[in-house]
């Protein structure tokens, strides 16, 4: 497939310092997924879920490979994840159609690691994870790589040598209907966090080398807790409650990992559905891709007719509103720069990540990226 490459200057709203930005970014694209007035269908000859690789540089944001593989929206959008070395992406599959009803869905359990370094990128290889294989993270070491199966109650845990992924177990929390949906790793790479969007909790798991066991220590946070974050230092975790979409406001927490053991010290209002979570790189910023109800009916009160970008200032151990921006319609993840002057939010109706430049007090547009398939899951290199 020949890589699709649309240029986006922005770098007039980001300053200067986007010159010398060059990365990879990864958007996991579904293509069976539509949404017609608030229900998530099948469409009628659906185009192929793929991976699209963009690279950040020099005030521009393009497409630089593409390669098909099993992603899906269901699930927070952190089925993505980025080796440290940025040589390879591990991507998750949670759905796929099912063979005996071409309009529904059924739980799948794909891994795919694709190789980064070639142009356009290939797949290195595809594993099995678990029922409905959702968030993956990688350690900061590359040796270990976690995915939470949230149709499965567990994790699964893969050792990483030279590129290669090998099983190394599950780790089983709860039920199926538990619904481990993210995992992340703490920076020393001995404690990992997963969360139950099923029966709100946040568990605490050890790992030591290849080893990673569940240390029944649990804390809660808010109604279905989903995606989660761990600043670089490994201070505090900021995790997105999505709540049980019934138009409430929901919530964000910030978790204190420097307490022993480790707790919720502060709950703020976000507002409908925080779908995505990003940290900024410095821990100062955390940004919400919030659905604001633009993936209801049009009928119904808690209808929005744009989703929202919102920034929350990490202040001590408190989040404090900073600023949003609207965006497009069932909004999917969220991403920034490294040099946190930029933001990526996948919008899947649109089927665009919008660009949003940011200088440490407001977003302005700028610009976006089209897509052949809906964004539903996204991350940045480490």
């Amino acid at each position: 497939m020949k890589p699709v490459v649309p240029l986006i200057a922005f770098a007039a709203s980001l300053g200067a310092s986007s010159a010398a930005l060059s990365e990879i970014v990864v958007s996991a694209n579904d293509g069976k997924a539509t949404l017609i007035d608030g229900v998530n269908a099948v469409p009628a000859n659906p185009p192929p879920d793929y991976v699209a690789v963009i690279e950040l540089g020099a005030g521009t944001a393009k497409v630089v490979g593409e390669i098909e593989v099993p992603t899906s929206v269901v699930g927070p959008p952190m089925s993505v994840a980025i080796s440290p070395d940025a040589s390879f992406a591990l991507v998750t599959g949670a759905m796929k159609i099912d063979p005996n009803d071409k309009t529904k869905v059924i739980p799948d359990n794909k891994l795919s690691v694709i190789d980064l370094k070639t142009s356009p990128p290939k797949l290195l290889a595809q594993l099995q994870a678990g029922k409905g294989a959702a968030g993956v993270s990688i350690n900061r070491s590359g040796t270990l790589a976690l995915v939470a199966n949230r149709m499965e109650g567990t994790v699964s845990a893969f050792t990483i040598a030279d590129r290669t992924l090998t099983a190394a177990g599950k780790i089983e929390l709860g039920s199926d209907k538990s619904g481990p949906s993210h995992v992340a790793i703490t920076p020393d790479g001995k404690t990992a966090l997963v969360t139950r969007d099923g029966d709100n909790k946040i568990s605490v798991l050890a790992i030591e080398g290849s080893k990673v066991d569940y240390t029944k220590h649990d804390m809660s946070a808010g109604l279905r807790p989903y995606g989660i974050e761990i600043d670089a230092a490994g201070k505090f975790a900021v995790v997105a409650n999505i709540g049980p979409g019934s138009g409430d406001a929901d919530t964000a927490s910030l978790i204190d990992l420097e307490l022993k053991p480790p707790r919720v010290v502060d709950t703020a209002s976000v507002g409908q559905t925080p779908e995505g979570i990003a940290l900024s790189h410095d821990g100062a910023f955390v940004a919400f891709n919030l659905g604001n109800g633009s993936n209801k009916p049009k009928a119904s009160p808690f209808y929005n007719d744009y989703g929202l970008l919102k920034i929350m200032r990490i202040k001590g151990k408190e989040l404090a509103p900073l600023t949003e921006a609207k965006i497009g319609h069932w909004c999917q993840g969220v991403a920034w720069s490294k040099d946190n002057r930029m933001l990526l939010v996948q919008c899947m109706v649109e089927k665009q990540i919008m660009l949003f430049g940011f200088d440490g007090k407001e977003l302005k547009p700028a610009g976006s990226i089209s897509l052949k398939a809906g964004p539903a899951g996204i991350r940045t290199q480490p």
